[in-house]
């Protein structure tokens, strides 16, 4: 029952909290969420998971064959490589199409949710100024109404409450923008290393073949 009535006056903070900076609160708090979901899904993905360049993670592969132990995406990405190379030369067809064929699906998965978190990043300033306007405008209203005073409220904590929304909403994009850069600098190292798995193993299937 304790646990009950502790979680139970935490979340009425929180309600309370919410509530205090207006229906603009709960937006940021929603895009919030969905910020960090996507940073999260992001960083998860990204993880290249083995260490050398990507010759010599082919080599490893071709080496060991299926006794190769995958440690991320690259390996993974390689070893579909190989076997869309495989497939090509099986069929006479041009080895490097079928590799992008085989890579796409981890192209379109390097960059999932970035354009989210880029909108993001956009929208959380503007969303926290258009409540420090929402705030702003009922705190002048308030005070020609002369309602402000009646209720013992200053202005500076009218005015104070109102800013807090663009307080949040920086809170929200900055972190956001900070490791959204540095995610798009690896999604961009993993795109730079899917075009070096093509020309290094259609390289070697054309020294083969010659």
């Amino acid at each position: 029952m304790n646990e009950y009535y502790a979680i139970s006056s935490y979340l009425d903070l929180f309600v309370g909290f919410m509530n205090a900076g207006g229906s603009v609160m709960w937006v940021l708090f929603v895009l919030n969420l969905l910020l960090w979901y996507g940073l999260g899904y992001r960083y998860l993905v990204l993880q290249r998971g083995t260490l050398g360049n990507v010759r010599r993670q082919i080599d490893k592969h071709v080496n060991r064959g299926e006794k190769q132990k995958m440690r991320g995406m690259l390996d993974y990405a390689i070893a579909d490589a190989l076997v869309a190379a495989e497939e090509a030369k099986r069929v006479n067809m041009k080895c490097r199409d079928y590799i992008h064929d085989a890579l796409f699906p981890y192209i379109i998965t390097i960059g999932k949710y970035s354009t989210m978190v880029k909108t993001i990043v956009v929208l959380a300033p503007l969303i926290g100024l258009l409540g420090t306007v929402m705030g702003m405008i009922e705190t002048f209203d308030a005070l020609q109404s002369s309602s402000m005073f009646s209720q013992g409220t200053s202005i500076s904590g009218g005015i104070s409450k109102a800013l807090f929304t663009t307080e949040l909403g920086l809170v929200v994009a900055v972190p956001g923008l900070i490791l959204g850069k540095i995610l798009d600098r690896k999604e961009d190292s993993f795109a730079l290393e899917f075009e070096q798995i093509a020309d290094i193993i259609c390289t070697k299937e054309e020294d083969e073949i010659q």
